[in-house]
């Protein structure tokens, strides 16, 4: 590919490569519930580019946030500011997520199971853990309630990806359903890594590699996941970021480099 089209890997970090690739998976979607981070980033780099009709909503109540810059914090006063409602917390859990509003709920995590079950809380054993992370904010009403469920991982290793999770922060609705719970939604339906995409259609499906990037093999992302990742017929191979996507994504959407790094 050309120079105008494409940047050269070492010149793109993860955190550039992460949020272009999970911008792209935003194609087509509307109501998209967003954690701080990663998400933020995609979610506004999609806006620019292949969903400009994205309306983005927050944990704080912020639904079709239009942020002059990106906000630190999900109580940034800078997401209400321009967006098209603030609600309280009753009404954005009890009838935007539990009503079926949210086509798209994008999460992070430190660990996800072949299932789609995340950790955010700790790594280790609970009673002394080796590090103790946030937990799980909104996380499990995302999981239970959005159409399906996109996370990003900065890291694919046997820890992040582990055959047993840690501890289970948000349980994916096939955990749920075995303990007899039903979700309204999919949950993980797409996970980006540092590797590749990982995919499964709903309940029932184990991730599967359905994507590398350049220069990854198969052979590697198996490695660095602690199951026997399953594998898809055909693994595409996912196009670099585009000098013009690395362009508004440093120049518009994080120019002070708030996350990415």
């Amino acid at each position: 590919m050309s120079q105008e089209r494409t940047e050269s890997a070492g010149s793109v970090t993860v955190s550039e490569l992460l949020s272009v690739v999970a911008a792209r998976e935003l194609t087509g979607r509307r109501a998209v519930f967003a954690g701080i981070g990663l998400p933020t980033l995609a979610a506004e780099l999609a806006r620019l580019t292949v969903a400009p009709e994205i309306e983005v909503v927050y944990e704080s109540g912020v639904c079709g946030a239009h942020p002059s810059h990106l906000p630190e914090t999900i109580a940034d006063a800078v997401l209400i500011t321009g967006a098209e409602a603030v609600l309280s917390m009753p009404a954005l859990f009890g009838s935007v997520l539990q009503g079926g509003r949210i086509d798209v709920g994008f999460l992070g995590a430190a660990q996800i199971d072949r299932w789609g079950s995340l950790n955010t809380s700790v790594i280790g054993e609970w009673e002394r853990p080796a590090v103790r992370l946030p937990g799980s904010g909104g996380a499990v009403e995302v999981m239970a309630n959005a159409r399906e469920v996109f996370v990003v991982m900065r890291r694919h290793t046997p820890r992040s990806f582990p055959a047993a999770l840690d501890f289970c922060t948000t349980p994916g609705p096939d955990r749920a359903l075995a303990d007899g719970i039903r979700p309204l939604g999919a949950g993980v339906t797409r996970v980006v890594t540092e590797l590749g995409v990982l995919a499964r259609d709903g309940v029932g499906d184990e991730l599967r590699l359905v994507a590398v990037h350049p220069g990854v093999t198969v052979e590697q992302v198996r490695a660095a996941t602690g199951w026997e990742l399953e594998v898809a017929d055909t693994v595409a191979t996912v196009d670099p970021p585009t000098a013009a996507e690395l362009r508004l994504l440093r120049d518009d959407v994080d120019p002070h480099r708030v996350y990415l790094r």
